[in-house]
């Protein structure tokens, strides 16, 4: 499986999606804490991929997604954006909704 087909795969099999620079519990980064923080908060259940981990998913992804930068969230295998973007959807309560809207209902 070549590196874009992993990504693809990764955003199809979970429908929310964070790529961060560290983990939610040690980010690496202020941007991914933030982005993380602003999660947690909206009570999201979310899988994170840890860009240092996987050099060539880090490159590939900014290509694939033509976004430059991290952390990356996709939501429904969309790229929402970076941590300015979720912090305004959050502060709009905007990004709530989305989040609700890609989790499957509950029984």
């Amino acid at each position: 499986m070549d590196v874009i087909e992993r990504i693809k795969d990764q955003l199809g099999s979970h429908p929310v999606v964070l790529y961060m620079k560290g983990s939610p519990d040690f980010p690496q980064c202020g941007f991914s804490a933030q982005t993380v923080q602003v999660l947690k908060a909206c009570n999201a259940n979310f899988m994170y991929i840890n860009i240092f981990d996987d050099p060539e998913v880090r490159e590939a992804l900014k290509a694939y997604s033509n976004w430059p930068t991290y952390p990356q969230l996709y939501i429904k295998g969309e790229l929402v954006g970076g941590c300015d973007i979720i912090m305004d959807l959050h502060s709009k309560g905007e990004l709530q909704g989305l989040l609700a809207a890609a989790m499957p209902a509950e029984s």
